[in-house]
């Protein structure tokens, strides 16, 4: 996430009427169609994409991003400006299997055109790389972002000398002649679990004047095959994450995985509170947005 776009995988916790603010910010013909339009009801979207071909999730001027093609695909379709809001902000690279976006409607929009219609639409309508897997219709003043109760994040792994084929869009490959030590990696996980201060794991600049609290509910490792190809796989819970946060966590499980940390040292790595204190920030494409729960 170093070079990635301004979106960033985060989830800040302010409140709505502070976002909705900041969406307008960068919508102000938006403004002007919340003054003439009364919404009453909204939109989730559920979307899966392939992050490595889109610079991020967050609309940015002059970039492809899902946020972008999505709102590009929706004013096309409801014929006026959508603001959407999305459950997390995956940076360039960072796929999705589950994110959740929504956005405001009138009961007449819906009435105009099926669920089932608009997901077809939608996905006629972005490019290649971005599905539509639902769409449901939720009460008036539904966020995506705000009425998440948990979001759930998967990171793969692929030890070993052979570089892996299918999975190469979507793991970190890492060559070695050992195999990961997976018991340690779990060890030191569990050190992570819980409500902590994650200033080690996340980028500097993006924790100057935030909380950096964050409650981790679970931390998993396990195996697991894809098309004949075998990966470890890091699945995270929490209620929010920090811009790197997950992917620092794996950077960091992996120099124990590797034998060159002892699973003790990521007790020192939180009380650090120092990012310079953790491993590295693990490669974009390795991370997947798994699902969201309300």
């Amino acid at each position: 996430m170093e070079l990635e776009s301004n979106g960033k995988e985060e989830d800040i916790l302010i409140d709505k009427e502070t976002a909705d603010s900041a969406d307008n910010a960068a919508h102000p013909i938006a403004i002007l169609n919340r003054e003439q339009t009364q919404f009453d009801a909204s939109i989730a979207l559920t979307v899966a994409y392939d992050g490595r071909d889109f610079c991020g999730f967050a609309r940015q001027h002059g970039h492809s991003t899902i946020q972008g093609e999505l709102e590009r695909a929706l004013q096309v379709l409801l014929r006026r400006e959508v603001v959407t809001t999305g459950a997390g902000r995956t940076d360039a690279g960072v796929h999705a299997l589950g994110q959740v976006v929504s956005f405001a409607v009138t009961k007449q929009e819906v009435r105009e055109r099926s669920l089932d219609k608009l997901r077809t639409s939608l996905n006629a309508l972005t490019p290649e790389g971005i599905v539509v897997r639902r769409v449901d219709e939720k009460i008036a003043g539904f966020s995506a972002r705000f009425d998440a109760r948990e979001r759930e994040y998967r990171y793969r792994l692929v030890p070993g000398q052979i570089e892996p084929l299918f999975l190469a869009r979507f793991a970190w490959w890492i060559p070695t002649q050992q195999s990961l030590d997976v018991t340690a990696m779990k060890e030191a996980a569990l050190h992570l679990v819980g409500e902590h201060d994650f200033t080690s794991f996340c980028v500097a600049k993006s924790a100057e004047g935030k909380t950096t609290m964050r409650e981790v509910r679970q931390l998993q490792l396990f195996g697991a095959e894809h098309l004949g190809e075998e990966c470890v796989v890091i699945r995270v819970v929490g209620n929010a994450f920090l811009h790197s946060m997950i992917r620092v966590i794996a950077g960091s499980l992996v120099e124990i995985g590797l034998r060159n940390r002892d699973p003790q040292w990521l007790i020192e790595v939180l009380a650090a509170r120092d990012r310079r204190a953790a491993g590295q920030t693990a490669p974009a494409h390795g991370l997947t947005f798994w699902r969201v729960r309300y």
